[in-house]
């Protein structure tokens, strides 16, 4: 029975060495040593690029979020404008009644006239 735990221990410690292996990646990224290995060197380009297009794509996102503001607000202009639409078409039509009309110039001494217009005919010879 005891081989069998014996056996077992073993991966439990090979774990330890994995911990250990992620412990020197870390240190070495902290500590700065990664970035003198000839690998890291020949890598450089790429994260370069990977670099520039990280910001490109946050630049997009800023812009985007610019855009959609500003598409709210001016659909929210867009509906107060068209309110204000119909408001001034509805006043228009009240206004431009005939008896709106009457109304606003009596103050001024004009009446509605009861009589019909009346056509003048001229003859050929007479003018002026």
């Amino acid at each position: 029975m005891n081989r069998l735990k014996e056996k077992q221990q073993p991966p439990t410690a090979s774990k330890k060495k994995k911990g250990g292996k992620v412990a020197r990646s870390i240190l070495n990224v902290l500590n700065g040593n990664f970035l003198s290995r000839e690998n890291t060197i020949r890598h450089l380009p790429y994260l370069f690029f990977l670099t520039f297009i990280l910001i490109c794509y946050t630049g997009y996102g800023y812009f985007a979020e610019k855009t959609v503001k500003s598409l709210n607000r001016i659909t929210k202009e867009l509906k107060e404008l068209r309110a204000e639409e119909t408001t001034v078409k509805s006043k228009l039509s009240r206004l431009s009644k005939q008896s709106q009309v009457a109304a606003a110039v009596a103050p001024l001494g004009l009446k509605e006239s009861f009589d019909p217009p009346v056509k003048i005919n001229l003859r050929e010879g007479e003018s002026d």
